[in-house]
């Protein structure tokens, strides 16, 4: 049974951009991870004004084992001390870091295990 995880990331009014540019400049561990079924950063809409990142897990295990990583302390470092103000994409630190500090100002860790899903049919 498959498992999600949904990372609730507060971000400052006006700050979203900065959070999309660092994601799309992440580190690409978690791809690499036995179990990893797929990945999704939603931006808030109407009604919410969190930005949340969606892990989907084969098993509960394949999480423990991606977060308990060394992959995952890469994919979560901070970028290196030389980037400018706000981080260049291809720093491959964590997209909520850089020399400027955090973007999020807060994070929620919500989990679900998949008690039903249906895919497109091809």
């Amino acid at each position: 049974m498959s498992v999600v995880k949904i990372n609730a990331i507060a971000v400052p009014e006006g700050r979203g951009a900065e959070l999309e540019v660092r994601f799309s400049a992440r580190a690409g561990e978690v791809e690499k991870m036995p179990g990893f079924e797929g990945f999704e950063l939603l931006r808030p809409t109407a009604g919410e004004t969190r930005y949340f990142v969606y892990t989907r897990w084969e098993s509960e295990e394949a999480f423990l084992a991606w977060v308990n990583s060394e992959a995952f302390t890469r994919g979560h470092a901070g970028p290196p001390a030389d980037l400018g103000e706000g981080g260049q994409p291809g720093s491959g630190g964590h997209p909520g870091l850089s020399a400027s500090g955090p973007v999020g100002t807060g994070s929620v860790l919500l989990e679900f295990e998949v008690a039903q899903r249906v895919v497109k049919a091809e």
